[in-house]
């Protein structure tokens, strides 16, 4: 693995750093008024999710990891496993949904993932940015409400409640951003 310089980290970095593996979430640049600059790192472990806030100087070195990341497709969950399907090579692969977390509400099967590997070890699933959601239950339209810029709730059929504009109804497909879970257009 690459060594570099505590200077040159940067945010969405990996490094194995402590005996463990850490994603830099936020790096500040600071040059105090007496001795060297240095980077103040904000560091998310992989495996814990713990934080950790780290100082690097120049001079110290660090090693950065590259993952592997390969192209999944979800299958079906049971019991706490989620069950992935390489797209290459079609083995199977097994994951705790408590690694995907709230994002495991997305998941529906056939949907195209990212898995980041590290030595054989699953790190993340990174979901598309938008998928298509159903919507169940939304509120009726009431006249005149369209002339302004206006929004009603609406649940999804994974539970999820979004706000959409007041043309769509019930049993309409929609896309909904996975990171922010707000609704993008209709589908």
């Amino acid at each position: 693995m690459p060594k570099i310089n505590g200077n040159e980290v940067r945010p969405g970095m990996i490094l194995e750093h402590n005996d463990g593996l850490w994603v830099a979430v936020k790096c500040d640049r600071v040059k105090p008024g007496k001795g060297g600059a240095f980077a103040q790192v904000e560091l998310r472990n992989l495996r814990t999710g713990s934080k950790l806030n780290e100082r690097f100087r120049s001079a110290d070195k660090v090693e950065r990891v590259s993952l592997e990341q390969r192209d999944h497709q979800y299958l079906y969950e049971e019991d706490d496993l989620l069950h992935f399907m390489d797209a290459n090579t079609y083995d199977q692969v097994f994951i705790q949904s408590e690694l995907v977390g709230e994002k495991a509400q997305f998941l529906v099967p056939g949907l195209e993932v990212i898995v980041s590997f590290y030595d054989d070890e699953v790190l993340d699933v990174e979901l598309p940015q938008k998928v298509v959601c159903r919507i169940v239950e939304t509120e009726p339209v009431i006249t005149g409400q369209t002339a302004a810029n206006s929004f009603k709730p609406a649940l999804l059929e994974n539970g999820l409640r979004v706000m959409v504009p007041p043309f769509i109804n019930a049993d309409t497909d929609v896309y909904v951003n996975t990171e922010t879970k707000e609704y993008v257009e209709r589908a």
